[in-house]
């Protein structure tokens, strides 16, 4: 990011009564596809229920570079206690998206709000206190350690000072103990692997203790026990209240992992809703123009090419 020490973020404030319905809210989600027999299971416990209120509500969203549109009326809504994922082949929109979300791209068209308020007229402090955003890598200019980097996240809410207060330095022992690195705290960030320094920028964003948090591609790049670690927190993130909104490339982790779908393709959202319901061959081959296969294995399903 630009500057070290501002994750970006977004978020909402208590709304009074539940948020209309996608559909009331003439949210776009794409063509029926029907559910596929094969993925009507639950082997990562996804949770029915969720709530209902919206965080945030992207409506009919257009983006260009120059003469090039590359987000064409996308729709979403994202939800306290759901894990969303982002799915769609390079090029689809989804960095875009999850840019004009966080604020550093402004639409062409469309509107993305919190509470009923425009994310444009939110200044960068009261954005960052409110949606947290974990990147797929960082390169901080400075070396610095695994709990400055962390401390960061506590740039929103800090005061005037530049000290950190009880309970900064208490949000931040508590966002490394939850990923597991308390040990390395006074390790150079610089010099963690690929998948510690993930953890420690998933530790950044809870330390903000934000309502939303966007990961773009968490576990790229990571070996499977990291990939698992990342996956375990994010749902347990989740599970606790965040609206959580997670781009990723592999349909098996958003079957897997995922509460709710939205699949874009050519800056289109061609279906969206709860994972059984929404993720089938049909889709996924439009998705991705060629033919899926799909395999049960004790009780899991399981895509391939």
């Amino acid at each position: 990011m630009a500057n070290d020490l501002v994750s970006p973020v977004l978020v909402g404030a208590d709304l009074p009564s539940p948020s209309p319905s996608a559909s009331e809210l003439g949210v776009d989600q794409g063509p029926a596809y029907g559910q596929d027999p094969a993925f009507a299971h639950d082997p990562a416990g996804h949770r029915d229920g969720v709530g209902e209120r919206a965080l945030m509500k992207v409506r009919e969203v257009r983006f260009s570079y120059g003469t090039k549109e590359v987000l064409k009326g996308v729709s979403l809504e994202v939800k306290p206690g759901c894990l969303q994922g982002l799915l769609g082949p390079n090029g689809s929109g989804k960095t875009t998206l999850f840019k004009c979300c966080l604020g550093f791209l402004k639409p062409k068209s469309g509107l993305i709000e919190m509470d009923g308020v425009s994310i444009g007229s939110l200044g960068t402090r009261r954005l960052a206190a409110k949606v947290a955003y974990v990147p797929q890598e960082h390169y901080p200019s400075f070396p610095f350690t695994v709990s400055e980097m962390v401390e960061m996240g506590r740039f929103p809410r800090r005061g005037r000072l530049p000290i950190l207060s009880r309970r900064d330095r208490e949000a931040v022992a508590g966002a490394l103990a939850r990923v597991g690195l308390e040990k390395l705290a006074g390790d150079s960030y610089v010099r963690l692997s690929g998948g510690q320094r993930r953890l420690v920028l998933v530790a950044r964003a809870l330390a903000q203790e934000a309502e939303i948090m966007f990961l773009d591609e968490p576990t790229s790049s990571l070996d499977f026990a990291n990939q698992l670690v990342v996956w375990e927190t994010v749902r347990s993130i989740a599970a606790e209240g965040l609206g959580v909104v997670i781009c990723c490339h592999d349909p098996n982790h958003i079957l897997w992992f995922c509460d709710e779908v939205a699949a874009l393709k050519g800056g289109r959202i061609l279906a969206q809703g709860k994972v059984g319901q929404t993720m089938g061959r049909d889709l996924l081959e439009e998705l991705y123009g060629r033919s899926i296969g799909v395999e049960k294995v004790s009780g899991r399903t399981f895509i391939y090419p």
